[in-house]
């Protein structure tokens, strides 16, 4: 994808043609090999990285004056540190090999035309001291760089992680496979938010239709055609989301003890469905695959005049079983009686689905986790959430 990138973009292209190794790599643009001055007068060669703007897989102009660079500082041909583009210095994992030793700063007036005139101009910055010590020092190899991984996740780049500068926090949510069981209102919702991760493969479990009801509760506007067409729930998402992204793997089947093999490769799952007989065949299994999950849950009821209820979210390690097993219920009885019957709350789907991604990504250290709760409760009235079964529970116990 990036050599196609670099090929259909002017400033890209011009880069290449010009002799810089240029590559694109995890959101980034990177010319390797640029000759520089250290502090001890010696040429070195550095890579220069600058966050890559796109649109549609067409390249913006720069908004981002700032650079990366992997080396020592660059020097004058004295040694000393060249402080026209000195910013900060601070090693930083931006992504999959891509971890840099200094930002730089340098703003011409009218700003960056475009990716060409960006790196061009910080590379002859760089590499002027360079040629005065070494006349034939010159970035300019015409050697074509290797760029990207052969077979990406998105099926364009994900620029909002690298605009962020979170892509190599990003990488840790970069698991092979992760299930979600149930695509009602909540299971969906955690299916938007995953298909923005690196996640390779997502395998999505429910045999259930969707159906005029699901429009009202799922992310995404369907057509009346697409409603009458009573697709399958697993294949309606498939399609919705194949656009952005590969991997996403589609079961139109209710899991039960006969299937439940299915959760056996998986690095995580979320189970998201409604009755507490639907949960035991996966949770079960889960359990002895020693696999991690996070169950989700709903209890709504009409108040006086309103709604009211609790949105659960329940974590279970291999390390740590017992609070998703005291506090979900397993029977035939246990049902959330409200959201079984379709009343149209997307919006606490879409936060009960946004704090178990939370949770999740908590746990793989994407977010901080101090408290390390295994389960909480968010209280519609009130607008508070409970913090249950944290680390700190098990010490004063």
């Amino acid at each position: 994808m990036s050599r196609q990138l670099i090929s259909r973009n002017a400033d890209l292209k011009a880069l290449e043609e010009g002799g810089y190794e240029v590559a694109v790599k995890n959101g980034h643009l990177v010319i390797s090999n640029v000759p520089y001055v250290n502090a001890n007068c010696e040429v070195k060669l550095g890579t220069l990285v600058s966050v890559l703007q796109m649109n549609g897989g067409e390249t913006m102009t720069p908004s981002d004056h700032k650079a990366y660079f992997v080396g020592e500082h660059p020097c004058d041909p004295d040694g000393k540190t060249l402080e026209s583009i000195r910013h900060s210095s601070r090693r930083q994992t931006l992504g999959k090999d891509i971890t840099v030793d200094h930002m730089f700063s340098a703003k011409p007036k009218e700003g960056y035309r475009d990716y060409e005139h960006k790196m061009a101009t910080y590379v002859e910055m760089i590499a002027s001291s360079a040629r005065k010590i070494d006349p034939t020092a010159d970035a300019r190899t015409y050697v074509v760089a290797n760029s990207d991984e052969p077979d990406p996740v998105f099926n364009y780049q994900d620029t909002a992680s690298t605009r962020a500068g979170i892509g190599g926090l990003s990488e840790k949510l970069a698991m092979n496979k992760v299930a979600i069981v149930g695509l009602g209102g909540t299971g969906s919702y955690v299916l938007d938010l995953l298909a923005k991760t690196p996640i390779r493969e997502l395998h999505l479990i429910d045999g259930d239709d969707f159906l005029q009801h699901n429009a009202f509760r799922s992310p995404g506007a369907p057509s009346i055609e697409t409603l009458r067409g009573r697709n399958k729930k697993v294949d309606y998402f498939s399609a919705l989301y194949a656009p952005m992204r590969k991997g996403i793997v589609p079961y139109p089947v209710y899991l039960d003890a006969s299937n439940a093999d299915l959760l056996d490769e998986m690095d995580f799952v979320f189970v998201c469905v409604d009755s507490g007989i639907a949960k035991r065949p996966a949770v079960e299994r889960l359990e002895e695959q020693g696999i991690p999950f996070i169950d989700v849950g709903m209890g709504i009821e009409m108040g006086d005049d309103a709604l009211v209820g609790v949105l659960r979210v329940t974590l279970s390690t291999a390390e740590r079983r017992e609070p998703l097993r005291r506090r979900v219920g397993m029977g035939e009885a246990e049902i959330d009686e409200a959201y079984a019957t379709n009343i149209q709350v997307a919006d606490l789907n879409a936060l009960n689905a946004t704090l178990a991604v939370l949770r999740w990504k908590k746990l793989v250290g994407f977010y901080a986790d101090f408290e390390g709760e295994h389960s909480s409760n968010y209280t519609i009235d009130g607008n508070m959430i409970n913090n249950m079964d944290r680390l700190d529970d098990d010490k004063e116990n």
